[in-house]
């Protein structure tokens, strides 16, 4: 009761040890500046090249396609863009027929008009490029144009293993794809072939027996 009264009298006298009861919120301040937005960003591998396309990309590094032997059929079933610099750690330096084995990738292209006949048998290069301001990447199967509102980083013809060799990914080769200096002697490996749609199991009014597919790869 004493301290009440104490704090009452403390309180009306004006004595700043005293916090009276909470106003009325006052009116709001002015919005502040905007941040920095948060880095964002899109990374894509452009097959068939050594170079990133003039879209704003930038060359993360620059390398060799690699994958599995296109007979055997362990190993992995995708095609990657191998470092030319690798780094090793604890490794054993003789062969080990208990691993798996990687080669490198060759254009199966043949003299069919639509690559160089001087690229056939030649290894294939591979860029990894990064793009600022965007963050969502495709591929198009199919189609060489962007839809609306996206940046096409570069276009070219749909790729894969031959059908009747062990499965790999469709992937996207440039249109002016560029090789690897001598390599030109067949040595097997991962291949790339063209890719053609197949009338009956794809609706035939769109998709034309023969005819090789085109593709692009968009970010957003």
């Amino acid at each position: 009761m004493f301290n009440t009264s104490l704090n009452e009298i403390l309180y009306r006298q004006g004595d700043p040890r005293v916090q009276g009861d909470r106003g009325p919120a006052g009116p709001e301040g002015p919005k502040g500046i905007q941040g920095e937005s948060g880095k964002v960003g899109v990374t894509y591998i452009r097959w068939g090249k050594k170079i990133c396309p003039n879209t704003g990309a930038t060359l993360v590094y620059k390398g060799y396609v690699g994958g599995t032997y296109f007979d055997q059929s362990g190993g992995a079933s995708n095609y990657v863009c191998l470092t030319r610099d690798p780094i090793y750690a604890k490794y054993q330096s003789c062969y080990q027929d208990d691993r798996s084995r990687i080669f490198g990738a060759e254009y199966q292209t043949y003299s069919t008009g639509i690559y160089p006949s001087s690229l056939y048998n030649h290894d294939v290069p591979c860029a990894v490029c990064h793009v600022t301001k965007r963050a969502s990447q495709m591929m198009i199967p199919g189609r060489n144009v962007c839809p609306a509102g996206w940046t096409r980083e570069y276009k070219g013809y749909l790729m894969a293993e031959r059908h009747n060799h062990h499965r790999t990914m469709y992937t996207c080769v440039d249109e002016a794809p560029d090789y690897t200096r001598g390599t030109h002697a067949d040595r097997g490996g991962a291949l790339f072939y063209f890719v053609q749609g197949e009338c009956g199991s794809l609706p035939c009014k769109p998709y034309i027996e023969g005819h090789e597919l085109t593709c692009a790869v968009c970010t957003r």
